[in-house]
């Protein structure tokens, strides 16, 4: 009779490589993605061996499973992940929600649970100047929608797909757009709140094509992958647009301001050299305002 305990030991050496594989992919992948999230999915690894059950079925441990991680995750980024990104980096999150004093919010709440909302406190008054300077004159308070900012540590740790984003400073902000009436229009106009684009015209210098013809392909890809159908019902504020841009020109805390070269023209601010072309290596950038302090 063969003896198979040395067949049954391998199959268990493989399965618990497979698993440590699997682990250190989530840890990966979770790191990459809210910078934060590996160290919660180490937590919950942990937390794990204190509960789990072999006697629930697999989808009932799934469930769970998925439940204590999440549990955890959101406890790390809601209550530990704020004071530290203080105490050590010095940049602290931007709001997940209006407020009574303040109409500052994402676009998408997943910029806040992915840790992607985090910058200097010079940003974050810079912004709230900027929305009192803009409400003079509104019947209505605007609504400021901001995109992507940065991860909470760590200079120089990306924020893909970024080429910048990495030290606190930098930050993107919806554009304006208007409803039939000229109010506001107070929603994001994709899911992402990016790709939604405000495009050259005939007589416009047209660098969506002039970077494609060059071969980078990811120019413009966020607008191939995202429906155009709303901005032909709320269209881009020129007025509003302009009137922020130019104040941001002219505050001494910016640094510069990445729009496509065309809207740079077509708003009339040529006499703006903060106002700057961000390259073909970036993605286009008619879908929104990159700020850097």
């Amino acid at each position: 009779m063969t003896d198979s305990r040395p067949q049954r030991k391998l199959s268990g050496i493989l399965k618990w490589i497979a698993r440590m594989f699997l682990h250190f992919l989530a840890i990966s992948v979770l790191t990459i993605l809210t910078q934060v999230g590996g160290i919660s999915y180490i937590l919950f690894l942990l937390v794990k061996r204190f509960y789990n059950n072999k006697k629930l079925s697999i989808w009932h441990r799934i469930g769970w499973n998925t439940l204590v991680f999440m549990l955890i995750f959101l406890f790390v980024n809601i209550v530990i992940v704020p004071p530290l990104a203080k105490q050590i980096s010095g940049r602290i999150p931007l709001p997940y929600f209006n407020t009574k004093h303040s109409n500052i919010k994402p676009a998408n709440i997943f910029t806040c649970l992915l840790n992607r909302h985090y910058v200097k406190p010079g940003m974050k008054d810079l912004l709230k100047d900027m929305e009192k300077e803009m409400n003079q004159g509104e019947k209505q308070k605007l609504q400021w929608l901001y995109l992507d900012a940065n991860f909470p540590f760590i200079d120089g740790f990306p924020l893909l797909p970024h080429r910048s984003h990495d030290d606190g400073r930098k930050l993107d902000i919806a554009f304006f757009y208007k409803k039939k009436n000229g109010e506001q229009y107070k929603r994001r106009v994709s899911f992402l709140g990016y790709g939604v684009c405000e495009g050259p015209s005939g007589k416009e210098v047209n660098y969506p094509k002039i970077c494609r013809d060059k071969g980078y392909w990811q120019y413009n890809i966020l607008e191939e992958i995202t429906s155009q159908k709303s901005i032909k019902k709320y269209p881009f504020d020129k007025e509003r647009n302009k009137k922020i841009l130019q104040k941001l020109a002219t505050d001494k805390r910016v640094r510069r301001i990445f729009i496509e070269p065309h809207l740079k023209t077509r708003l009339g601010l040529g006499g703006y050299s903060k106002i700057r072309f961000h390259g073909c290596p970036a993605v286009r950038h008619d879908d929104h305002i990159h700020i850097e302090i």
